[in-house]
């Protein structure tokens, strides 16, 4: 396998060139499943911890083939579930110090890179929501005042009316848009590259186009083992850290379901452009849509734009051909030229893949002393941010057992979700849902009223009001 098509991808500084696949016995500390953000940040960090540790990371294809190397860019302390799910689910303690941790990743993260040596066109310029119509408009000053009310200050979000908002960014049609300071732009696939290159300059092994048929977990005779067409590695731990590709391994299916996002992007937007439309901070955007949309200005003035709306596939299957949907990214296109109705040039650029989301929508970071198992995923998009937290926890979980830590302490380490349904009833929920969310978003735009379907799409997938 080779690198994936995005944008991306065709714009780092050098041809991608897989590394050597494994082809005998290995026996290490720590394997890692996985060479993307997850996995790669766990090396670095269990490196840092301790550099005696024998450390491999076994991927698949390339490092960074997966949602790590063509997601939107986004470095947020954004949160799958809401805040007031979250509140429900957590409760204030645990909330609070969960949104203290994810803000305060976004800067060590960019503090990390830097340390690193890793150019990956980090910007912290904050993230700014559009409201597009009134029933929109709505929903983010009240998203505002709750958020006020539960301890976030204004530094933290805001509502910005259409003028003060015009002052950063506009989107067309836009009645104003929160703005939020905690969030970063990023090239993705500059930064999992880079972080690959660091874990080899700190002796981490890391084997390309090496397919993991089996993980089987140990006991107090043998240590737990990667199994590989070719060879295997026994290590003290494994940490599988496979998100959006999980359910392509045995016994896996319903742990998590593979949601496939997908992007477009632009030729590069001239300097007038830029002036009209702002985005000098290169502030991330979005609106309040259902169905989700996110984008960014790139380092070299593209536009890269990416949203929800393919299809979930029956029985967890991914597959390359799932990458591409022209259905999506015409409407991708579509939205996007009425967002900025000045878009100059054709679309240059266009990919996909898949996320994984949890039955709850809560990621999740485990370890299993006994069986020598452990795992993150879960993170539903919100993975940028969220894989070098669950980084973190892993690297003081297996370093210093017993020990809390603001990470350890985070309330998703340790969490256990409940699995998808069996098939039909998976496939017929999940489209449902994105059914009712492009039918809501519908709704909204035509009638001047909030949907209903927002009631069943909080059922659906088990998560409060936004």
């Amino acid at each position: 396998m080779q690198a994936p098509r995005s944008l991306w991808w065709s714009t780092l500084d050098e041809p991608v060139t897989p590394r050597p696949s494994l082809r005998e016995h290995l026996d290490v500390d720590v394997a890692i499943v996985g060479g993307g953000f997850t996995g790669l940040w766990s090396a670095r960090e269990l490196k840092r911890r301790d550099p005696s540790l024998r450390v491999a990371v076994l991927e698949k294809s390339v490092c960074g083939f997966g949602a790590s190397g063509r997601n939107g860019g986004w470095a947020s302390a954004l949160y799958p579930l809401s805040d007031g799910a979250a509140l429900e689910r957590y409760g204030r303690d645990a909330f609070d110090h969960l949104r203290f941790e994810l803000q305060r990743a976004v800067r060590s993260l960019g503090e990390a890179l830097a340390l690193d040596g890793i150019d990956a066109h980090f910007v912290q310029g904050g993230t700014l929501t559009f409201a597009r119509n009134e029933v929109q408009a709505k929903r983010l000053r009240e998203r505002v005042v709750r958020a006020h009310e539960g301890g976030a200050t204004p530094e933290d979000l805001v509502w910005l009316d259409q003028t003060a908002a015009a002052e950063r960014g506009t989107l067309n049609g836009s009645l104003g848009a929160t703005y939020s300071p905690h969030c970063a732009r990023i090239h993705p696939a500059r930064l999992v590259r880079g972080l690959a290159e660091v874990n080899e300059r700190l002796g981490v092994k890391i084997f390309e186009n090496t397919t993991v048929t089996r993980l089987l977990a140990g006991n107090a005779r043998r240590q737990p083992e990667v199994v590989t067409p070719t060879a295997s590695v026994h290590a003290r731990f494994i940490i599988r850290a496979t998100e959006g590709f999980t359910t392509t391994l045995p016994g896996e299916r319903r742990r998590v379901a593979p949601i496939y996002s997908l992007m477009i992007a632009t030729e590069p937007q001239s300097r007038r452009f830029w002036d009209d439309v702002g985005f000098r901070h290169y502030e991330t955007f979005a609106d309040d849509r259902h169905l989700i949309i996110y984008g960014q200005r790139t380092d070299d003035d593209r536009v890269a734009f990416g949203g929800r709306g393919a299809l979930y596939h029956f029985g967890s299957a991914v597959e390359e051909r799932f990458d591409q949907s022209a259905k999506v990214f015409d409407a991708l296109e579509a939205t996007l030229r009425e967002l900025f109705p000045s878009l100059q040039g054709p679309i240059t650029h266009q990919w996909g893949g898949p996320i994984a989301m949890p039955r709850d929508l809560s990621p999740s970071v485990l370890v299993d002393y006994e069986s020598g198992l452990a795992s993150a995923d879960g993170y539903t998009g919100d993975g940028v941010t969220l894989s070098y937290v669950a980084a973190n926890c892993l690297a003081d979980l297996l370093c210093a057992p017993g020990t809390d830590t603001s990470y350890t302490e985070l309330p998703f380490v340790h969490h256990q979700g409940r699995p998808w349904a069996f098939e039909p009833l998976r496939w017929m929920g999940i489209n449902a849902g994105l059914g009712l969310a492009a039918w809501a978003d519908r709704v909204e735009e035509r009638r001047g009223r909030e949907s209903r379907a927002s009631h069943w799409l909080d059922r659906l997938f088990e998560r409060s009001s936004r």
